[in-house]
């Protein structure tokens, strides 16, 4: 998609169903526009009327008019007030929402290889940076570019030569201006790219803190923070140096500017040329001041939100990246099984890590899946819950493509146990539920069947699970999992060495309750060798260099004293 196109779908959640706000506030912004000019005129008048000069004004005139320009900005302060703060909190609620929301359409093996913190980053600095250089730029780039106008027009009308002479005393500086706003763009931009970086480096030294001690790498784990700290410093302070220069030609044509219309308006005055009255000359610098400002102002504004669309593209060019197209809606149940036929994949492309498979998964029945490190187990369930597309061969779902099968459907269809489970900072029960609506009896049930009844009666449903679940065990966490795979209600249970980290009685504990589950297809990726739960799988599948070595039951394939006998002799 053309990248304007990307980035106006991310500039409409800005205005959907905020244009009342952006409305009242951005009236409020040009009535003040005209009051400020008014007010420029009213000292003109004060000024002339004071020499002696006749303006066609009475002091009572103007004191009135002064009382009425002052309620005019009074009311346009309350407008402000009230529905500028309401637009912005709005269109950034909104702008991170659809986001967010955009984000969470993508699959898991597509996110899996991003780096997390181009999203932390894009979701905190780049938004503030979004909410300042382009949401706020809205109302002040209108307002000084209104002011700019007036100016120019009142200033024509007292003086077209004056007018002329401040106009040619700006124009360099302001197309140096405007040359410079590129290298801003470019600027913002690579301080989002080194944030991300330092917010990675951040992030792996929080979540690695133990491996950290544990190995006393504190010294290597500084080195690394320190560098990219003072990556992204360093690229903050080149982009704060290229705002200080936009600010110089600014603020350097503003006084080549006002010195030089000084001049002239003292020169006109003098000699008494082209009606330059006191009144006028005060009216002329104060208009003055309003262009120089503007020409000061406008032209880093204008930088600035190019820097920001900068970062809107970014945002739209990461989510939709290494997007998986949405396929077919196929019903939530499995009544055949799952066929595997010629499948093979390749991480790098040259070396297989599975080698022309060939088998199916009964509905209904309960697989093992055993093998040695790196003989492909894990890689293989990661195929079947589509973590990654690129296989050839065929994986099929009751006689449908895995590849065909649209993301909603698919997990109507399976559910997954990791050994890593998610817990968030919340109640047990919302983890069970996953913040969904479930009936207390089906909630009841879940808990029950994975064993979760002790710890709530002990706990209780609201009891705070902590950061990532550290107010729970390892088995208690699993057993979250677990109970949430139940409510979900999915006719396929994928679980990868959900227990590799746990203890073996707990790790016996937990694949007795799983396979103790009736009416689900079962494909459970072990390291636990345990005789007494090997006997309850429908069959075993003994994985060796990508193949399906043997399968079969256990006592299959303890007569045949193979690859499985030996697995299973040097595990005991």
């Amino acid at each position: 998609m053309d990248k304007k196109l990307l980035r106006r779908q991310f500039t409409l959640q800005f205005r959907r169903g905020n244009k009342l706000n952006f409305s009242v506030a951005m009236t409020a912004y040009i009535l003040q526009v005209f009051v400020n000019l008014m007010i420029s005129w009213l000292l003109q008048q004060f000024i002339d009327t004071s020499a002696g000069i006749d303006t066609g004004f009475s002091l009572q005139n103007l004191i009135f008019l002064s009382t009425v320009m002052v309620a005019l900005l009074t009311f346009c302060a309350a407008l402000i007030y009230f529905t500028k703060p309401k637009f912005i909190s709005k269109a950034m609620r909104q702008y991170k929402d659809f986001a967010f929301s955009e984000l969470t359409r993508k699959g898991i093996f597509a996110f899996s290889k991003e780096n997390t913190a181009t999203y932390i980053s894009a979701f905190s600095n780049d938004a503030a940076s979004i909410e300042q250089n382009y949401l706020l730029n809205i109302f002040n780039l209108v307002l000084e570019s209104l002011l700019f106008l007036g100016a120019i027009v009142m200033m024509l009308c007292y003086s077209p030569i004056l007018t002329a002479a401040a106009i040619a005393f700006v124009l360099l500086p302001v197309a140096a201006s405007f040359i410079t706003g590129n290298r801003v763009a470019e600027a913002e931009k690579e301080v989002s790219e080194k944030n991300e970086s330092f917010m990675s480096v951040l992030r792996d030294g929080l979540s690695g803190f133990s491996v950290i001690k544990s190995f006393k790498a504190e010294a290597a784990a500084i080195k690394l923070f320190t560098e990219s700290n003072k990556n992204v410093e360093e690229s903050k302070c080149r982009r704060k140096k290229l705002g200080t220069v936009l600010q110089m030609l600014g603020t350097g044509a503003g006084l080549i500017s006002q010195f030089g219309i000084f001049i002239l308006c003292a020169y006109f005055a003098v000699s008494g040329k082209d009606g330059i009255t006191p009144g006028v000359v005060m009216i002329f610098m104060q208009l003055m001041g309003i262009v120089t400002e503007s020409i000061e102002a406008i032209p880093e504004m204008l930088a600035n939100r190019k820097s920001a669309e900068a970062l809107i593209d970014k945002m739209a060019e990461t989510i939709y990246s290494n997007t998986r197209e949405e396929g077919a809606s196929v019903p939530a149940v499995l009544k055949d099984g799952i066929e595997i036929s010629d499948l093979c994949f390749s991480y790098d492309g040259k070396e297989d890590a599975l080698k022309n498979i060939n088998f199916k998964f009964e509905a209904g029945k309960s697989y093992a899946v055993v093998g040695s490190s790196g003989s492909g187990k894990s890689t293989l369930l990661n195929l079947l819950s589509a973590g990654n597309s690129e296989y050839s061969g065929k994986i099929t779902y009751d006689k449908t493509e895995l590849r065909d099968i649209g993301g909603n459907s698919l997990y109507d269809i399976i559910s997954i146990i990791q050994q890593n489970v998610f817990i968030f900072n919340s109640s047990i029960k919302d983890n069970i539920t996953m913040f969904r609506n479930f009936s207390e009896a089906d909630v009841k049930n879940a808990v029950e069947l994975s064993g979760l009844s002790e710890l709530i009666s002990e706990r209780g449903e609201n009891f705070l699970c902590g950061e990532n679940g550290n107010g729970l065990s390892g088995g208690e966490r699993q057993r979250i999992s677990i109970a949430r795979s139940l409510l979900h209600k999915t006719p396929v249970l994928l679980v990868d060495e959900a227990t590799a980290a746990l203890d073996k009685e707990t790790s016996f504990r937990i694949f007795n309750t799983l396979l103790s589950l009736g009416g689900l297809t079962k494909i459970i990726v072990t390291h636990a060798l345990d005789e007494n739960l090997l006997k309850k799988y429908d069959c075993i599948l003994a994985m060796k260099n990508g193949v399906i070595f043997e399968h079969g039951t256990f006592g299959e394939l303890m007569e045949r004293k193979e690859y499985f006998y030996s697995l299973f002799t040097v595990s005991q």
